[in-house]
């Protein structure tokens, strides 16, 4: 029998520290007063999801593949129909050159999405490796590196041969949307009370991105401006029908390309954080 997550009871909610989350869990503890809100990395949140740590988390939209029990429970998610600004693969070399490919340990979806777009435009698969957390991108000798989230507003001091935005990437492939992280619960069902409060604190946070971007202004050493644009022009925070089809392809290029258990081999034979043949014509439709 599934337990029901009620706002009566004590709700240990997890939610991505990055600014492209900021907007989906302003006001959050106030619409659910017993919980707790405990912020971290994508990668961190899904470990600890999946170990029972967290009742209910944002986390990576890959998830959802990883773990069938898990269900979204929310129409408020963190997606881009375009450039995102905040995941950005840095190569040294030509993109068809790249041999090894360095990923942000932070991350979930976007390890698993580069590895898809370079092998869908180039037909490579290069080696992978983890860049942690703690390090820069200077320290990593890889031919490129992906970075996520808000290390990736700050462009590396170092000049490399090109810069790819993986959202960007994603719609010229797809055009549709791709949703970077959701509200998951793994087997349980949200009482309506939940979910509403989800859904008002993303649109309490719509309605307050100045002020949320003035405060990362000075958190985060961005402009106030720029931060602002980078949250009302590349993001989304709906789970419409065009973010849906943009997660139903998504999941059918993680099969199509087996990437979730090169993934798996991957993170076994790892130290550090983990990052956790048909072919798919190329979609144009317009973002809803």
């Amino acid at each position: 029998m599934m337990n029901t997550i009620s706002s009566e009871n004590f709700l240990r909610i997890g939610a991505v520290r990055y600014l492209n989350s900021k907007p989906l869990i302003e006001g959050l503890e106030s619409h659910l007063p017993f919980s707790e809100l405990r912020l971290d990395y994508p990668s961190l949140l899904a470990d600890d999801l999946s170990e029972g740590l967290l009742d209910l988390a944002l986390v990576p939209s890959i998830e959802t593949i990883r773990h069938s029990g898990y269900k979204i429970v929310s129409n408020a998610c963190v997606a881009a129909c375009g450039p995102v600004q905040s995941v950005m693969l840095y190569s040294r070399v030509p993109l068809h050159n790249i041999s090894r490919l360095a990923l942000d340990a932070g991350s979930r979806t976007s390890a698993i999405l580069v590895q898809i777009l370079l092998a869908r435009r180039f037909g490579i698969t290069p080696e992978i490796e983890l860049l942690p957390i703690s390090h820069s991108v200077e320290e990593c000798s890889a031919d490129a590196v992906l970075l996520i989230g808000d290390r990736a507003l700050h462009p590396p001091r170092e000049r490399f041969n090109t810069s790819w935005d993986l959202g960007e990437e994603w719609f010229h492939q797809t055009g549709l949307p791709f949703v970077f992280a959701c509200w998951v619960s793994p087997n349980n069902n949200c009482s309506d009370k939940v979910i509403a409060a989800l859904n008002q604190s993303r649109d309490r946070g719509i309605n307050s991105l100045e002020e949320i971007a003035r405060s990362a202004s000075q958190s985060l050493a961005v402009d106030k401006p720029i931060a602002y644009r980078y949250l009302r022009d590349h993001l989304s925070y709906h789970l419409g029908v065009a973010e849906k089809k943009g997660l139903q392809l998504f999941h059918e290029m993680v099969m199509e390309f087996d990437i979730l258990s090169k993934a798996a081999d991957f993170q076994q034979s790892s130290d550090s954080i983990d990052v956790g043949s048909h072919h798919f014509p190329l979609l144009r439709q317009k973002c809803a």
